[in-house]
């Protein structure tokens, strides 16, 4: 029974989470999109830094139980206060929930409703008829480069949570003998510091570098220090076998302690921002079950760590090597990626289908792309409209000698 309440606690709890991490896609802006989900993560750093305390205070498990379960209660609340998302439901054609929900914005922000400018009105008026129609994940199958995004964002995040536990308990093992590992609230603490950090470092490397660059640097630093960990520290501890070697299991013990906190560092950030990339090249029909699959991949590599402990971590350097031969597969996936940063969040699978991956690095001024986006095909097609007659062109072709459809 215990079990049971337990696992019914848990989906309840990952289909909240689900859920307000769409909500917050789809409600911010292009240029806030990242700021938000950050300020979210800090919030859910703080309750995690809080719990021990709080556990210390409760002193019972079920007085714990209780007092956490009391402020999910509040969310009850949210069906009455919180509205549903606008845009899914304008992309899956629900025009008549969609024209309360804008009539009830209109009223509550006191606008006129005769003064729209745009014509939305209308065009909802017109479209009322219309029957909803909702787009399962399954369709995906049958996408050209979508599906191809989705699954290298799966993997990352499968081998970003995977290895994390492969770090964690490489710096958290009995064989390292570094102090402040054998303490139950060192090892919180730390292993929650270093969550913290890489996520204050994502800020300026995302800003920086964009979403893909951010998560390719993250799986480069995660691949060296497995592989250096692997590799490295095997070496040391051969030549700390011989006598004049001057070197001792206490070299070897910091360098792997140094290449966990590397490790575990970077793979929190690799896991946290693939979910983030897949909400945001995910169509907005599909985007709750986009999230559910890369939610689902971290799930499943947050699984190897009960795994190991089952058979009394035998096996674990083959573990760890697999781990570390998918952070090579996946740097390489990466480069295929396209870059979300300050684009707009694609409403159905076409427009899903647009994201084409661009150079990793912007090209020179006065340089053409080797790869263009729809949006630059476009633009090079209007700019021919002014000059096709001084050129002589026929009024179907475009600036690259393409005739439009």
């Amino acid at each position: 029974m215990f079990s049971t309440l337990r696992f019914f606690e848990g989906f309840c709890l990952a289909g909240i989470i689900l859920s307000l991490y769409a909500l917050r896609i789809e409600l911010c802006p292009p240029g806030h999109r990242f700021m938000i989900t950050m300020v979210a993560s800090f919030i859910a750093m703080a309750g995690q830094f809080l719990m021990p305390g709080l556990a210390a205070l409760c002193r019972d498990w079920q007085v714990l139980q209780a007092v956490i379960i009391c402020p999910f209660l509040l969310m009850l609340l949210y069906w009455y206060i919180f509205p549903e998302s606008l845009r899914w439901l304008m992309a899956t054609q629900q025009f008549e929930a969609s024209k309360k929900l804008i009539l009830h914005f209109t009223h509550k922000n006191k606008m006129n409703t005769e003064s729209d400018i745009k014509g939305v009105m209308p065009e909802l008026e017109k479209e009322l008829t219309r029957r909803p129609k909702k787009v399962c994940i399954v369709k995906v199958v049958g996408t050209r480069n979508l599906w191809k995004n989705i699954v290298v964002l799966c993997v990352n995040s499968l081998t970003g949570f995977g290895i994390h536990h492969c770090f964690a308990k490489s710096m958290m093992s009995p064989e390292v003998k570094m102090p402040i590992t054998h303490n139950f609230y060192a090892d919180y603490y730390t292993m929650a510091g270093i969550a913290l950090a890489s996520c204050l470092a994502m800020c300026p490397v995302v800003g920086f570098l964009g979403r893909r660059g951010g998560l390719l640097l993250f799986m480069i630093l995660t691949a060296l220090a497995s592989l250096l960990q692997l590799g490295l520290l095997n070496l040391i501890g051969k030549y700390s076998q011989l006598p004049d070697s001057g070197m001792s299991d206490s070299v070897k013990d910091k360098f792997s302690t140094a290449f966990s906190i590397v490790g575990m560092f970077s793979s929190h950030a690799v896991g946290s921002l693939s979910v983030f990339f897949c909400a945001e090249i995910t169509p907005t029909v599909i985007r709750g079950g986009g999230l559910g699959l890369i939610l689902a991949s971290a799930g499943f590599g947050m699984l190897t760590a009960p795994i190991m402990e089952l058979h009394n971590q035998k096996g674990y350097f083959l573990h760890h090597v697999i781990f570390a031969c998918c952070t090579l597969i996946c740097i390489i996936c990466i480069l295929l990626l396209p870059e979300s940063k300050n684009q707009n969040l694609p409403e159905n699978i076409p427009d899903g289908e647009h994201y084409t991956r661009q150079p990793l690095l912007p090209h020179k001024k006065g340089e053409q792309p080797l790869l263009l986006t729809n949006s630059e095909l476009k633009d090079y097609s209007g700019l021919h409209d002014s000059a096709a007659v001084s050129d002589g062109m026929s009024e179907n072709a475009t600036a690259n000698g393409m005739k439009s459809m």
